[in-house]
Order: structure tokens, then C-alpha cells, then sequence
């Protein structure tokens, strides 16, 4: 099978996130807000990192449920500080709680976070068309909105390059590239 250029051939985990996760479309709240998370603590760190502590972050963070999340207070903040599983960094751990609260304030705007989400690219996935890794851009205008309006609506930690790298991962944009089976 070919597979988009990034991927190590040698890491099982990876790989299956490629051939069975990055980008396909996410409509659940719950696994949108586990890739905001896990793309908010992979910020300045590489995607390996964050996919092979995945299982620890899905135990610490109550399975990603952002309304368990939300209701965190200081202790908790201090106990995932102590949690050796997960990347221990208080800024992007407080980021977590914040944002599931954000999140919270716009599935009782929106009706659902996939509902706000999707409508930044009408409820349509952006199909791609690169032929080469050094296509793929780090951010886009569209990202750059998005990140914009979710800083505007508190939250943090989501600046546009990761917010480019969520929209890849929850399959609203679609950069597989041409030659890769798994597009």
C-alpha cells in the first residue's frame, strides 16, 4: 500500500492512524475535542510524541469527555501535572479545561461543536489535490479564520498551524496526497 511520504513505515501505531483516522471526516463533539486537545499539547513537539502517549491523555482526560473536562478545578490541574503519561505542561494542561469549557458555550450556541466546526468549510470536506509532502501547507486563510474565531470565543492554544493540523486530522481538509491508497 503507498501512504502520504510522513509516515514511518516502521511504526505500526502511526501507520494505522494514517490508514484508518487522518482525514476522514469527525462528526462526534467528543473525538473533535480529543484532537483539539491532542493538537493543542503536540504544539512544539512531533505528532509521535502525542499519538504514543494517546491512551495515556485518553485516561487522564475522563476519555475526552469535555463536559467531565470542563468541570476540572486546581486540584485536578495539579494531579495531570504529576501524571508522567501525559506531556505535564501547565499552560497547555489549563488550555484543556479552558477550552472544553469554550467548547461547552458553543454546542449551547450551536446545538453541537461539530455544527460550529464544520461550517467553516460548509459542511464539506476541502479536497486537496498535492502530489508532494512539500506541498502541504503548515497553515491556510481558512485556518487562520478559524483560529482567529476561536481565540475571539477564549479559547487557547490553537494558533493556526495547529489548527490546520486539527482540520487534517478530523478530515476537513483532505491532504492525502494523490499517489497515497489511503486518500
Amino acid at each position: 500500500m503507498k501512504r502520504c511520504q510522513w509516515v514511518p513505515e516502521e511504526d505500526p501505531l502511526y501507520r494505522g492512524y494514517h490508514d484508518s483516522e487522518w482525514g476522514k471526516p469527525v462528526h462526534d463533539d467528543r473525538v473533535l475535542y480529543e484532537f483539539l486537545l491532542l493538537e493543542s499539547f503536540q504544539a512544539g513537539l512531533s505528532w509521535a510524541t502525542i499519538l504514543h502517549k494517546r491512551e495515556n491523555f485518553r485516561r487522564a482526560f475522563d476519555g475526552f469527555d469535555p463536559a467531565r473536562v470542563a468541570r476540572y478545578d486546581e486540584s485536578k490541574v495539579e494531579a495531570l501535572l504529576q501524571d508522567a503519561g501525559i506531556i505535564r505542561h501547565r499552560q497547555k494542561i489549563e488550555s484543556a479545561v479552558n477550552n472544553a469549557r469554550r467548547l461547552r458555550e458553543i454546542q449551547e450556541s450551536h446545538g453541537s461543536f461539530d455544527a460550529y466546526i464544520w461550517d467553516f468549510v460548509d459542511g464539506v470536506p476541502v479536497l486537496n489535490h498535492f502530489t508532494r509532502l512539500s506541498q502541504l501547507p503548515a497553515k491556510t486563510p481558512l485556518s487562520d479564520r478559524m483560529s482567529k474565531d476561536l481565540k475571539k470565543r477564549g479559547f487557547r492554544f490553537l494558533g493556526s498551524t495547529t489548527c490546520y493540523s486539527f482540520m487534517q486530522a478530523c478530515g476537513l481538509v483532505n491532504d492525502h496526497i494523490l499517489s497515497c491508497d489511503f486518500r
